[in-house]
């Protein structure tokens, strides 16, 4: 590969892992499996070893995770939550203990073994063993404070349990948020009934739950948590060894791993982890791999850490479960933005714990680069997906009187053409689209998408009411729904006066919405909850942000060019302009109640600041609430937009980096100067 080939393939990687960190991290909707997101990872990686001139600071190789969600207050963890390399490789475990081995000659290593929970990594604050704080690991260093919806958690204490030994006076916990595998079950079976789109896996419902605003639904959700180690801990003796700290951890009240081994070798490692793949699962919570630590905390400072992963712990991730089936047929599903997905139509075959009839096949592009026919013997894949993809085609079992599918040029549903699209660099890829913003499947999905709780949040608006509202021509848009009447909606199937009055008043309450909802509820292409949020902070109402030019969208943060000129091609469409006045003719709101003024955001405003060493009186997390209460933002990692560096003692890499980039670096007392001024 020349340099030029590599600096075009790096340039693609980098765009397309931001986009899945920004779906799992920010959004909790991951778009890929975890192993195929690893290997794209792992490339990525190989070509900066290869070249070392593409790397930079704003690299996903440089940074542990998404950005903090903009819904709630940030937190500063006191000790950076980092996260862990994995291998899928047992001989890269092998290699894994020799290289830390040559880190530390001589000595004897002893290593732990525990279940990889698969949850939502969390921080939990204790201060003289009260529970204070509790926040998601978000970028590493700051996270989102979801104390009020963690304390909802019963098995988590709100107070440590008095064992003898002195309590610390400060400690971070670090554990991980699950939704038990029943709870899970249960909770899907739920939002199918009532017309919500079920989650992915556990892993998501977990991180859905700790996005929810209202600690009373999250109440609802039988949410656990296990912890497995420590931040911060000060002000009393600590544990010299990770198993040690288990042992604490459960003596002041905490749910740890069910099982742990303790190894002496490499061939140990490898005993326990095959051990836990044969009972993982019989646990209650889902577990993707295994988690390998170095016990000494002596020998774990001698290591140390890369920019992002410690050196002395690695996690081996199991492979996802798969299955051979016969495709049977391929159809096409059309979504709200015309969105034409094939899905195959599988004989029934059993895959981790349930029976397989659908899986998703993504796009044309990836039907062909698969070479998928209808006839194929295929195999697909689970990894705690609902609607599980096809990885490939089982060569050896074709026969030749398969037949390759070829993708509409019409929309099943409609009948009206279809155009290719490119994806822009937004990671959708090249899809066909149905051209006819009236095909019944779109205004349907736009229809369950308005009333959808993330959106609209009217109660009953689920896709069966979805579907007899455009099916009986009651509803054409969005706007028909605040013109329906209850003599209309009760002669509707199986539709109650009481149903039909709840619905009328979902409604009648979503008038009042806030301006990022409807914004997000009127499905404009590429335009998410964070993206609404984002432009609601901005403009202060709709009429605003659509006389907004494309230029002075993208001066929005999270705002790039392929959302900018959605945004505005979206509005200079005549039916959809249209469609705004008779929204706001039906009374909704269009004003922003997290819009802020310019001349309120603070003299910072703009700013990015990133904290690095030891400040001689401030903690970093006084530092950080100076900077954002004068409207500025700290950030985790040094970049070219990074403004200021605000370096203590022992610096470090972040400061190299600074340097190097010419950002200006100044020290504390440099710092409150500005804050006076």
């Amino acid at each position: 590969m020349t340099h030029a080939e590599a600096k075009a393939r790096h340039a693609r990687l980098v765009e397309e892992i931001r986009g899945h960190d920004h779906a799992y991290y920010v959004e909790a909707r991951p778009s890929i499996s975890d192993q195929a997101y690893d290997k794209l990872y792992h490339e990525l990686l190989d070509l900066e070893k290869e070249f070392p001139d593409l790397v930079t600071p704003d690299s996903p190789s440089q940074r542990v995770g998404g950005e903090p969600l903009t819904a709630f207050k940030p937190v500063h963890h006191l000790s950076p939550m980092m996260s862990l390399d994995n291998t899928y490789s047992q001989e890269e475990v092998r290699n894994f203990v020799t290289r830390v081995q040559k880190l530390v000659p001589g000595e004897t290593l002893e290593w732990m073994v525990e279940p990889k929970v698969d949850g939502v990594a969390i921080n939990l604050r204790y201060e003289k063993g009260v529970f204070t704080c509790g926040a998601t690991r978000g970028d590493g260093t700051t996270g989102d404070d979801v104390t009020a919806n963690l304390k909802t958690i019963r098995s988590l204490p709100g107070k440590l349990k008095a064992t003898g030994k002195k309590i610390p006076d400060v400690v971070e916990i670090r554990g991980e948020v699950y939704l038990p595998k029943a709870a899970f079950l249960k909770l899907n079976a739920e939002r199918v009934a009532a017309g919500d789109e079920p989650f992915a896996n556990p892993r998501n419902s977990a991180a859905g739950s700790l996005k929810q605003l209202d600690p009373r639904l999250v109440a609802k959700r039988p949410l656990d948590v296990i912890v497995y180690g420590l931040g911060t801990f000060q002000g009393a003796e600590p544990p010299l060894e990770h198993d040690e700290v288990l042992a604490w951890l459960k003596s002041v009240g905490f749910k740890s791993p069910q099982k742990t081994w303790k190894c002496r070798s490499a061939d140990e490692l490898l005993a326990a982890i095959n051990e836990l793949d044969q009972l993982r699962h019989k646990f209650l919570y889902e577990t993707d791999g295994a988690v390998i630590k170095l016990n000494s905390f002596a020998l774990r400072e001698k290591i140390g850490f890369t920019s992002k992963a410690p050196r002395w712990a690695i996690a081996y991730k199991y492979a996802a479960e798969q299955a051979e089936t016969k495709l049977k047929a391929i159809t096409i599903q059309v979504g709200r933005t015309g969105a034409l997905t094939p899905v195959a139509e599988l004989e029934p075959v059993f895959l981790a714990g349930s029976t397989i009839a659908r899986a998703t096949l993504h796009n044309e592009d990836e039907l062909r680069r698969k070479d998928i026919r209808v006839g194929d013997t295929v195999t697909i894949e689970k990894a705690g997906e609902v609607i599980p993809a096809v990885v490939g085609v089982v060569l050896t079992k074709r026969t030749g009187k398969e037949v390759p599918f070829e993708f509409p040029k019409h929309c099943p549903e409609c009948g009206s053409k279809v155009a290719r699209t490119e994806g822009n660099g937004t990671g959708e890829g090249v899809v066909w689209r149905c051209l006819n913003a009236t095909c019944p499947a779109q205004v349907r999905g736009r229809i369950e998408h308005w009333c959808a709780r993330g959106a609209m949040d009217i109660e009953g608006g689920g896709e069966v009411l979805a579907s007899q509202l455009v099916k009986n021509a009651l509803v054409h848009d969005v706007a028909d729904l605040y013109s329906l009447t209850l003599e209309q909606l009760t002669n509707l199937e199986r539709m109650g006066e009481k149903s039909a009055q709840n619905f009328l008043d979902g409604i009648a309450a979503s008038k009042t919405r806030d301006l990022w909802r409807l914004l997000f509820g009127l499905g404009i292409l590429h335009v998410g909850a964070g993206v609404a949020k984002a432009l609601g902070k901005r403009f202060a109402t709709l009429d605003d942000l659509f006389s907004a030019s494309e230029t002075q969208l993208t001066e929005v943060e999270d705002i790039g060019e392929v959302i900018a000129h959605s945004l505005v091609q979206w509005h200079q469409e005549p039916k959809n302009r249209e469609l705004i006045e008779r929204l706001r003719k039906a009374g909704l709101n269009f004003n922003s109640s997290l819009y802020k003024p310019a001349a309120a955001l603070g003299p910072f405003a703009g700013k990015t600041f990133v904290l690095t060493g030891t400040l001689p009186t401030l903690k970093r997390e006084e530092a950080a609430a100076k900077i954002e209460a004068l409207g500025g933002k700290v950030s985790g990692s040094v970049s070219k937009k990074t403004d200021y560096v605000v370096a203590g003692d022992d610096a470090g890499s972040k400061l190299e980096k600074a340097q190097k980039l010419g950002v200006k670096v100044i020290d504390e007392a440099e710092l409150l100067k500005m804050c006076d001024e």
